[in-house]
């Protein structure tokens, strides 16, 4: 019925007259109905008003998407596996035939951009050709998932559902510093192929479930990767915005619904109650934020305490001097911040600890760091005159034990809760903090299981258990949604359309699947072989479907012009941090350490430094690091990244948009970065062909494009190169700068270099260059 302002009903039959009556019942926000005639009575006066009563109609409930997991039975196919049975039958009922093999070069080369997300090395494409045996491309698969190049890859895709960031976001827009924890833990898992249910279990409650694995911990950081406004003065609602935050983000990535309409209402088209909504919220409403996640063994943290010891041993009367002489001002810096916030707020702060409510103990943890204004540096500057120097003095002789001072602590973030009771939830109306209705306890969908759900405190009493009940609802088999949701996700990125094409809306406002038995046939085989996501990887890229040629068909298109049935692989644009990566590969230059502490490349010459900073090392090499360790800052995403539809990580994104724009060429043709990986490349080429151009364009091609050049671009390129070293000659007599390799051979002129370069320039700009086919 969609967004309408009114609905005219003619001629109905009583069924769809009740049906009508309940959808102006249930969605009169919208508009009005006006029933002009009902048709012949079909419906009894008893199950009418039983409908009436129901929360949802049967349309709602009778939703694919909420339907048990099936396990069709496989159609006959001529060739391939199940996969391409259920592909053919589809593709059957529109007459359309599937597409032929691609060659070898393509295969091995979209194969590696999907599990990889770099271009093939020569000698990868050289063994792989060489491979005559039917399994030639299922051995490559199988090397390409064990390398630890896949988990990198795919993290970016899971990080941007977690809307992974390491800042605040917001006007301020603080560093998180051990926010890149949780991104090396998802690629981690990623290359140890986690099973998926396990790695659902321990984001929610990796805390309570495995609290001796520090890794299952820094899961948790899934759900503290919310935006925040650490500078917020109702802290109330803040709390709440956050809270929302979290419901929001875990109804979509985990169960492919739109969870936020329901925040100020009962959903206008999906089967979720406000209260459903607000039942979701109850798991979440303990949770503190956990950023000293410690990740030293017991021996480390034993000899780390004993040198922790020696040291406030030896300053503890240094200490105090200083400590005295800024007690004044933090007391009047504490208040100056208690001022600033809220009635309510300062009447939770001025209470004794012992007296606080769970809901004061919360907000006073999450905002303690301000509160302290623990930055004695900034104190101290606002000492005068001899208290000034006196400090100085002291601070200089600290400095004289920082030797025996244990190494700064490796620390995670996280989420943990402040004990076993938790502050009561209440529906709010329209969202609104100051606005509570009705209590409600943690409980799952009304239409999937209406009873609250069962729980006992954890970890002692130091956490109320909540949490660990969600995640194993979410990691049922039972469920309907998570299993389908993240086959659906899998297949999106492989094929960049999902069988549902809106993969986190599985309501009735989101796309249909077009293949509902192959998705349930997979969801199942995803359950039945340990949720192994490489499982899913393997069958889906040994399938014909994914081996089929890009090109197009005129007749197939006719039949089916969006490509929706997969008539056709779908060439498809590379990510911006794909096309970064590829051309620092081919440049030579690509730094594959893993994990870490993320860096900061140099910016493009004009733009501003961010607020809150970047850092750019001073070696190259370090810049040249893969994108998926490129600094998040929120406010400010890295140019080249941004340009290429990087999303915004203040929420969850599912899909990725693919824009044409005119930034994303002047990116290519004109920065010095691009300019600089054309000279690596250049100097690539160079090394392997010296001064013969007829090799030179046979490299260049070999190394960016995985292939030899037929005859009219062999000819093309020649051409090219004949003329630009005329046209760079020129340039130099008037004085331009040329842009040359570091090295080239004695035998070729400076313009002949300079051309090498911007042939391979015309290389990395070229649609061959950033399309997947």
């Amino acid at each position: 019925m969609g967004n309408v302002d009114s609905m005219s009903v003619r001629d109905c039959s009583e069924p769809a007259l009740v049906e009508v009556q309940l959808m102006c019942k249930r969605f009169g926000s919208l508009g009005f109905c006006l029933v002009i005639a009902a048709g012949p009575t079909g419906l009894s006066a008893a199950t009418a008003k039983a409908r009436a009563d129901s929360p949802f109609t049967e349309h709602q409930e009778s939703h694919w998407a909420f339907q048990p997991v099936t396990t069709p039975a496989v159609p006959d196919a001529p060739r391939g596996n199940a996969i391409d049975a259920f592909v053919a039958e589809r593709l059957g009922e529109r007459g359309i035939a599937p597409g032929p093999r691609a060659d070898k070069v393509t295969l091995i080369r979209r194969a590696t951009f999907d599990l990889h997300g770099l271009p093939p090395t020569p000698e990868e494409v050289r063994a792989f050709l060489a491979d005559e045996s039917p399994s030639a491309f299922a051995r490559a698969v199988d090397r390409l998932l064990s390398s630890p190049r896949y988990g990198e890859r795919w993290a970016r895709h899971w990080l941007d559902l977690a809307r992974y960031a390491e800042s605040e976001g917001f006007k301020s827009d603080e560093t998180r510093p051990n926010a890149w924890r949780y991104r090396d833990y998802v690629i981690d898992s990623l290359n140890a192929d986690k099973p998926y249910d396990r790695f659902v279990l321990e984001q929610i409650a990796g805390d309570e479930l495995w609290p001796g694995s520090a890794a299952a911990r820094i899961g948790t950081g899934f759900n503290r990767h919310y935006a925040d406004e650490s500078n917020a003065a109702i802290l109330v609602q803040r709390r709440q915005e956050i809270l929302l935050d979290i419901t929001d983000t875990v109804g979509a990535v985990f169960l492919g619904l739109t969870y936020g309409c329901a925040k100020c209402h009962d959903h206008k088209f999906d089967p979720i109650l406000q209260a459903d909504y607000y039942r979701l919220q109850a798991f979440f409403t303990n949770v503190a934020t956990d950023d000293e996640i410690h990740l030293m063994s017991p021996e480390q943290r034993e000899e780390r305490r004993r040198r922790q010891a020696e040291w406030e041993l030896a300053t503890r009367d240094i200490r105090a001097q200083m400590d005295a002489l800024l007690d004044e001002k933090r007391a009047e810096a504490y208040q100056t911040q208690v001022n600033r916030r809220s009635p309510e707020t300062q009447e939770a702060f001025g209470k004794p600890e012992s007296e606080r409510t769970m809901y004061e103990r919360l907000l006073f943890q999450q905002h303690m760091w301000q509160m302290r204004y623990h930055n004695d540096a900034k104190l101290a500057n606002a000492l005068v005159d001899e208290a000034k120097e006196r400090f100085r003095a002291l601070e200089a002789q600290l400095a004289e034990f920082d030797h025996l001072k244990p190494e700064e602590l490796p620390v995670g973030i996280g989420i943990r809760e402040m004990g076993a009771e938790a502050p009561k939830t209440h529906i709010l109306s329209l969202a609104n903090y100051a606005a509570p209705l009705n209590e409600v306890e943690p409980g799952f969908l009304t239409l999937l299981d209406p009873e609250p759900a069962t729980y006992s405190p954890a970890l002692g009493g130091r956490s109320s258990g909540r949490r660990t009940a969600l995640a194993k609802w979410l990691a049922n088999p039972v469920n309907p949604l998570p299993a389908r949701v993240m086959v659906n996700r899998l297949w999106h990125y492989h094929f960049g359309q999902g069988i549902v094409r809106t993969p986190s809306d599985f309501g009735l406002m989101g796309e249909r699947p077009t293949h509902p038995q192959l998705l349930d046939w997979l969801a199942s085989e995803f359950m039945r072989h340990g949720w192994s996501l490489k499982h899913l990887h393997r069958l889906i890229m040994l399938s014909e479907t994914y081996r089929q040629t890009s090109s197009f068909r005129e007749d197939a298109a006719e039949a089916d012009p969006f490509n929706r049935l997969l008539w056709r692989f779908p060439p498809q644009r590379l990510e911006g941090e794909v096309i970064r990566d590829s051309m620092l590969s081919v440049a030579g230059r690509l730094n594959n350490q893993v994990g870490g502490p993320s860096v900061y490349p140099a910016l493009p010459e004009g733009a501003a430094e961010p607020r809150g900073g970047w850092d750019v090392p001073e070696q190259q090499h370090e810049q040249d690091r893969r994108s998926v360790y490129v600094f998040v800052r929120r406010n400010s995403r890295y140019p080249m990244l941004e340009s290429f539809d990087m999303p915004d990580t203040h929420e969850s994104c599912a899909r990725r948009a693919t824009t044409t724009t005119a930034p994303q060429a002047l990116a290519l043709l004109n920065s010095e970065h691009t300019l600089g990986w054309a000279r690596g490349l250049a100097r690539r080429v160079l090394e392997e062909a010296g001064a013969d151009r007829n090799r030179q364009i046979q490299a260049g091609f070999q190394l960016a494009y995985s292939r030899a050049p037929d005859a009219w671009e062999k000819d093309t390129a020649l051409t090219f190169l004949d003329t630009q070293s005329k046209i760079i000659a020129g340039r130099a007599a008037a004085g331009e700068a040329l842009y040359v390799p570091d090295t080239f051979p004695e035998a070729m002129s400076l313009e002949e270099a300079a051309a090498v370069v911007d042939f391979c320039h015309m290389l990395l700009n070229s649609n061959e260059f950033v399309y997947m086919n």
